[in-house]
């Protein structure tokens, strides 16, 4: 049985941070995605699952390049878009991702056998907390860049096994983390649903806003991206 989803006109990011006219403006200037990612795209698109906004992956297009990752490990696969996108951009890295949704895992598993043509992504299925704890206990399992774009509230309780599976000069990336200006909220006019996600941020902000031991970055690319790394 397949599932539908309900269309929507711009699925790749319908929160922007920034005024509409310089979203489009930004989108319309920098490279479109082709090829295989946009046929991930399109299938994104048609049956409105959000990926990461076209302004991000030229950013880390851009990053990757920099970097020269040797290992990325990837916090919510969804249906693969973002993973095969570093894939493309990083041709030698291999990747990590994981995801615990089975409809997102079963779509992703597509995208990987008809995109992942020099088999640089490996897909894990499960909960990301004991997935992390998992790789966490192998010695060897390092990364140069982790990127988490999952359950929000979770991005506090995961940093810690992400800070140790980092490599010396790695870096971690967070997606979603401005929810729209709902951190600008006061927690108790946020609805009830919702707070147990902002509570999660809020603290992470403490964390590693407030602290010496984190260098930090924020960019208004899609809801907000927050890059970290950890101070020597």
């Amino acid at each position: 049985m397949q599932t539908t989803y309900k269309k929507t006109s711009n699925p790749m990011m319908h929160r922007p941070v920034v005024k509409p006219e310089l979203v489009q403006w930004m989108r319309e200037r920098q490279t479109a995605v082709t090829g295989d990612l946009a046929i991930v795209l399109k299938q994104a698109s048609e049956n409105n699952i959000p990926i990461i906004p076209h302004e991000t992956v030229v950013y880390f297009q851009m990053l990757l390049h920099l970097l020269q990752p040797k290992r990325i490990l990837e916090i919510g696969t969804a249906i693969g878009f973002s993973a095969l996108m570093m894939a493309d951009a990083a041709k030698e890295c291999q990747i990590v991702t994981m995801d615990r949704n089975p409809e997102m895992i079963a779509l992703a598993k597509k995208n990987l056998v008809d995109f992942d043509h020099r088999k640089q992504i490996k897909l894990l299925e499960g909960d990301a907390a004991d997935l992390l704890s998992v790789l966490t206990a192998q010695e060897n399992e390092k990364f140069d860049l982790i990127f988490m774009d999952s359950a929000k509230s979770k991005y506090i309780e995961f940093l810690p096994k992400a800070l140790s599976l980092l490599t010396e000069n790695g870096v971690i990336l967070m997606d979603d983390i401005f929810q729209a200006g709902e951190i600008l909220i006061p927690i108790q006019d946020i609805k009830r649903s919702q707070r147990a996600l902002e509570r999660g941020l809020r603290r992470l902000f403490d964390e590693v806003l407030d602290t010496p031991k984190y260098m930090t970055s924020i960019l208004p690319l899609g809801d907000g991206l927050l890059m970290i790394k950890p101070q020597d």
